[in-house]
């Protein structure tokens, strides 16, 4: 393709979706403000309109540095430690190419990290594990109207890690987490020190308990 058809190309989608990407120097600037929740291992994410993942990458870079740092020395906590950081991030995106970009540049950088550090006992199993994670955390669909391309509402999953190596998964719609919901007053509220009300999320859809390693075997 020619500079010059690529240079249409984005012109098209910036009338068409309002496709902006941000540099990575404003990208770092604006993740700085919440420094603390970026190096949190299990900190969730979710970018509404992610594109190629300009954000998304570089909160991962900061889990997995994180993560380096504490865990480098055990191959297993690595893993263990690196499966909660990717499985926090979230993605929507309104393009299919962009929501492709955007999983193959966080499995990029995933992979990369791993094999940095255990390279000659490398665990495919680990990586198809992320990849799994990434296919059900980065959606193709439209976070203005909460459907996925399909028609159907966008459904993430929640990943829960249970006594070191296992994975709990539970999914949601996305419109039933940002719902309103009327409230009885006359109800104990267990979930917060000031009694104001706090929204409890169902799932649509619960998974056994799985080995961290196994995930991709089971869906």
């Amino acid at each position: 393709m020619s500079t010059e058809a690529k240079q249409v190309n984005s012109k098209d989608r910036v009338t068409n979706h309002g496709e902006v990407f941000t540099n990575k120097r404003e990208v770092n600037a604006m993740l700085d403000l919440v420094q603390q929740e970026t190096e949190r291992i299990d900190s969730r994410f979710l970018e509404p309109a992610c594109g190629t993942g300009n954000f998304l990458v570089e909160i991962l870079e900061r889990k997995l540095k994180v993560v380096e740092a504490r865990y480098k020395k055990s191959q297993l906590e690595y893993e263990r430690n690196a499966i909660t950081a990717i499985s926090s991030i979230y993605g929507v995106d309104i393009l299919e190419d962009n929501v492709q970009a955007c999983r193959d540049r966080l499995l990029g950088i995933f992979t990369k990290y791993y094999i940095h550090h255990y390279k000659k006992d490398f665990n495919e199993a680990f990586l198809l594990s992320a990849e799994f994670i990434l296919s059900k955390n980065i959606i193709w669909g439209d976070a203005l109207s909460m459907k996925s391309t399909s028609g159907l509402p966008i459904t993430f999953s929640e990943w829960s890690a249970v006594n070191g190596s296992m994975l709990k998964r539970r999914d949601f719609q996305l419109d039933k987490l940002l719902e309103n919901v009327e409230y009885d007053d006359s109800e104990m509220n267990l979930f917060s020190d000031h009694k104001e009300p706090v929204f409890i999320p169902q799932p649509v859809a619960e998974f056994p308990l799985t080995h961290f390693l196994k995930i991709a075997e089971h869906d």
